[in-house]
């Protein structure tokens, strides 16, 4: 049974905006399809969580502008926190909704790497764009919060990686929001073709407070033979709802190693899945989760195996402390046919207060009986026998407890290739478990 969704805006809105825009024929269209599904489309379900009371639908702005940076020396001390001033040749900053800087060096242009926000992607780059958008890793009609982003995204980045070609330096997408009126439905596309090899690292970060609805997704597909290192942090305000849907697929001996630093100070459904479809392929994902608050988040995290001999693992830290609740949700699926495949995985919770929850449920689905597959899991408080261990070599409760969490997150922090964005995780966590 679904429910009528009442939006603050009609089919007449999102038509017009979309030839604002300047957008393709074939995006308007699907954007109208989108809308006209939303009533025949359930909500998702995130298991154990509750979600028919958040807004995802009611806001009164769709879009926001905002002024672009003539340079990097205009952004504020918590952006250029993230950023190599100097040195980071490739970056793409989008402040609220609004494009505001692009840098792509002309090494890559020549190599025919295109790096652009996703309505110029859309209007010079038509053709490949729609080769990737919503049809092989995410689709509109899944639910109906893909339909709803479908048809109302306002902002977004599309990388593309062409055939044989070696990326070595990372590049960087940072989403600013910093207009306490802004509500988002971002759209990141990120294409490695074969035998090529990218590093892409985004932040979504919030230096306002305000009450705001964010529907975020990610797409990443990969060729065969393709390697992409995924890297995120996400810090978005108290007030911000926060569906983000990060999705891979892999080709034949393609490999994604995905690591997320999910920071948000909001209640947050976050749905990460990587298909597996190429045989040999790998898909490799690390989360650290903090929260704090009375914040409610759900984070379900799944790689399918479709291909033969993949392999994939899943590692999740969180700390849980003040009255925050989170849901781990961990699944790895071996389809049949996928023989020789193996699907590991480990979820940990560490609480840190009573009233703090944190639930972890490893999953593991089995179609086929040529496979190997395990899972772990543990929630708890920090270890006595390690505060121990540091109290009595002469080093402070308070400082202690900090070592341990620190350690207890470095698998997934030491991760990150930027050190800024390293470097900001690394505060971020020290502020939410201080």
């Amino acid at each position: 049974m679904t429910t009528e969704t009442i939006l603050p805006f009609d089919k007449e809105f999102i038509s017009s905006f979309s030839k604002d825009k300047a957008e393709p024929a074939w995006l308007e269209e699907l954007r109208l399809k989108a809308f006209a599904s939303l009533d025949s489309l359930p909500m998702p379900r995130p298991d154990k969580t509750k979600i028919d009371k958040w807004n995802f639908t009611q806001f009164e702005r769709h879009t926001v502008e905002s002024e672009p940076f003539t340079s990097l020396n205009d952004l504020s001390d918590d952006v250029k926190a993230l950023v190599d001033i100097e040195g980071q040749k490739n970056l793409y900053i989008q402040r609220n909704n609004t494009p505001a800087y692009l840098s792509l060096s002309q090494d890559l242009k020549d190599q025919g790497v295109v790096f652009t926000d996703i309505f110029t992607a859309a209007k010079e780059h038509g053709d490949l764009l729609r080769r990737y958008f919503m049809n092989q890793a995410v689709q509109v009609d899944e639910h109906r919060l893909t339909a709803l982003h479908a048809a109302l995204m306002n902002g977004g980045a599309f990388l593309y990686i062409p055939k044989n070609l070696e990326v070595s330096e990372p590049i960087q997408a940072v989403y600013l929001h910093d207009n306490a009126e802004t509500n988002l439905f971002n759209h990141v596309i990120v294409v490695v073709d074969d035998n090529s090899s990218a590093t892409y690292v985004e932040n979504y970060i919030s230096t306002v407070d305000g009450q705001g609805v964010f529907n975020i997704v990610s797409e990443a597909v990969l060729g065969t033979n393709a390697r992409l290192q995924y890297g995120a942090v996400d810090t978005l305000a108290k007030g911000i709802t926060t569906y983000v849907n990060r999705r891979g697929v892999t080709g034949r001996d393609a490999r994604i190693d995905w690591a997320l630093g999910l920071m948000n100070d909001g209640n947050t459904i976050s749905d990460n899945v990587t298909n597996l479809v190429g045989d040999g392929s790998h898909g490799d994902l690390k989360t650290v989760v903090v929260g704090r608050g009375e914040q409610v988040q759900n984070f379900t995290t799944q790689i399918v195996h479709f291909g033969k001999n993949t392999e994939g693992f899943i590692l999740k830290h969180g700390v849980m402390k003040d009255s925050a609740t989170s849901i781990f949700n961990g699944i790895g699926k071996i389809e049949h046919g996928a023989t020789k495949s193996n699907a590991v995985q480990e979820s940990r919770v560490l609480m840190l207060s009573e009233k703090a929850r944190g639930d972890a449920n490893p999953i593991l689905l089995i179609d086929e009986d040529d496979v190997t597959a395990g899972h772990a899991a543990s929630v708890g408080r920090v270890d006595p026998i390690q505060l121990y261990y540091l109290m009595s070599r002469g080093v402070p409760k308070s400082e202690a407890e900090r070592l341990v969490i620190h350690g207890f997150l470095a698998p997934v922090v030491n991760q990150l290739p930027i050190e800024g964005v390293k470097k900001q995780l690394t505060e971020v966590i020290e502020r939410k478990v201080r």
